[in-house]
């Protein structure tokens, strides 16, 4: 899915990591949320509290899962499943845009 319908979009930005990392929440008439973000090169950990799916829009990364033995690469097109109340780390290696679909 390219866009999105019927949606409500927060005005103020999510911004993270000294402006590296920023986003705009999006909510859907059913209750559900995304985030559309863009991160730029470096490497960031994040927290999470619900289960979350990254696609990967355009860009280029590595990313650390909760339990995994090394690093995946995940580029424009692909997606990972990050579960809740769990940490993973990106190193972003390539200006990347991402949507953020947090689910319960």
């Amino acid at each position: 899915m390219s866009e999105f319908s019927n949606v409500t979009v927060v005005k103020k930005a999510n911004v993270y990591f000294g402006g590296n990392v920023s986003s705009r929440t999006i909510r859907f008439a059913d209750g559900t949320v995304k985030t559309l973000g863009f991160m730029l090169p470096g490497e960031y950990t994040f927290n999470t509290a619900d289960p979350e799916l990254m696609e990967i829009l355009d860009g280029d990364l590595d990313v650390w899962l909760p339990g995994a033995a090394h690093w995946q690469t995940v580029k424009g097109g692909e997606s990972f499943n990050v579960p809740g109340n769990a940490q993973f780390t990106v190193k972003i290696k390539a200006p990347t845009d991402y949507c953020c679909s947090f689910l319960k």
